[in-house]
């Protein structure tokens, strides 16, 4: 517990001090470097921030560091007598994720450092303003791990997306024909998927529909080497890797990049050895997707 005796200040506050007590101080000081510092820090993460919504989080998250600075800042004056100087404790990371992580750290840091300082100060006034400075800290805590959390859930996503369909074909280092077959599957799949999503989105757009109905005849397809190789099927995870777009240009768009890499996939496989079964089916399906790229960049072309 701090050693204070009672006198009368400014600001309408009632606080302790002796001549002696110089920990408080301290804490005090450490606790305006760190919301200052954390202000500076917010600054730069808003300007990162991948989203309208994060932005807005974080500068709220800076106007409560921001009061807190200057409510510190009363209290240190009130007791030292003197004006606060405040000082950078750590740099804030370049990077957004890193400084996400960062800004987690210090204010789970800080709600224990300020219950600390709260439950060692005799006065009452003291004590309220950091056991409320606590609170809100927790509260910042809590909204940077969501930050990390849905940040994290991101990473996932797209690291699965790049081990499925064609994507996962063009990274692959060897191809063995289950793969390939698997790899086939998965994007036939996924671009049903993705033009399903933009017919309920925006309407039977005939492109879509025509090239949607195309899919299915793909599927189809493929499906009898599955079984004629003692292949599994895989699961149809595809819906999970679908986002909707915001209109008709960008869906023309995702068309055009979805038949690329289609097309660089099977041209992948048609370069190596394998039954000629397969490679009439991976042909046929090649030159589908040829045709259904000069569709999608005609409709492209027309937005």
């Amino acid at each position: 517990m701090y050693s204070n005796q009672p006198f009368d200040v400014p600001y309408n506050y009632h606080f302790y001090r002796t001549a002696s007590d110089s920990q408080l101080l301290n804490d005090i000081q450490k606790a305006m470097n760190a919301e200052y510092s954390a202000v500076t820090c917010y600054d730069k993460l808003a300007n990162l921030a991948p989203s309208p919504e994060e932005r807005s989080t974080i500068l709220e998250i800076q106007t409560d560091d921001k009061r807190h600075l200057e409510e510190f800042s009363k209290i240190y004056t009130n007791l030292s007598g003197s004006q606060p100087s405040y000082q950078m404790t750590e740099e804030c990371p370049e990077k957004y994720r890193e400084g996400i992580e960062f800004a987690f750290k210090d204010e789970q840091e800080a709600v224990d450092f300020y219950l600390d300082i709260s439950d060692k100060a005799q006065d009452m006034t003291i004590k309220d303003r950091f056991r409320r400075a606590a609170l809100d800290e927790q509260n910042h805590a809590v909204w940077f791990l969501f930050f990390l959390t849905e940040h994290s859930n991101v990473a996932n996503h797209h690291r699965q997306m790049e081990s499925y369909g064609a994507e996962g074909a063009l990274s692959a280092s060897t191809l063995s024909l289950p793969q390939m077959l698997t790899y086939a599957l998965q994007d036939e799949y996924l671009a049903q998927a993705r033009y399903n999503n933009i017919i309920e989105t925006f309407g039977n757009i005939r492109t879509f529909v025509q090239i949607r109905d195309a899919e299915m005849r793909h599927i189809r397809a493929l499906l009898p080497l599955f079984d004629r190789y003692q292949v599994p099927l895989p699961n149809d995870i595809s819906q999970s890797f679908v986002s909707t777009p915001e209109n008709i240009k960008a869906a023309y768009a995702e068309g055009v990049q979805g038949e690329i890499e289609n097309i660089a996939m099977y041209d992948r496989f048609l370069s190596v050895s394998i039954p000629n079964d397969v490679r009439v089916v991976f042909t046929q399906l090649r030159n589908a997707s040829i045709n259904h790229l000069a569709a999608f960049e005609r409709g492209l072309a027309r937005n």
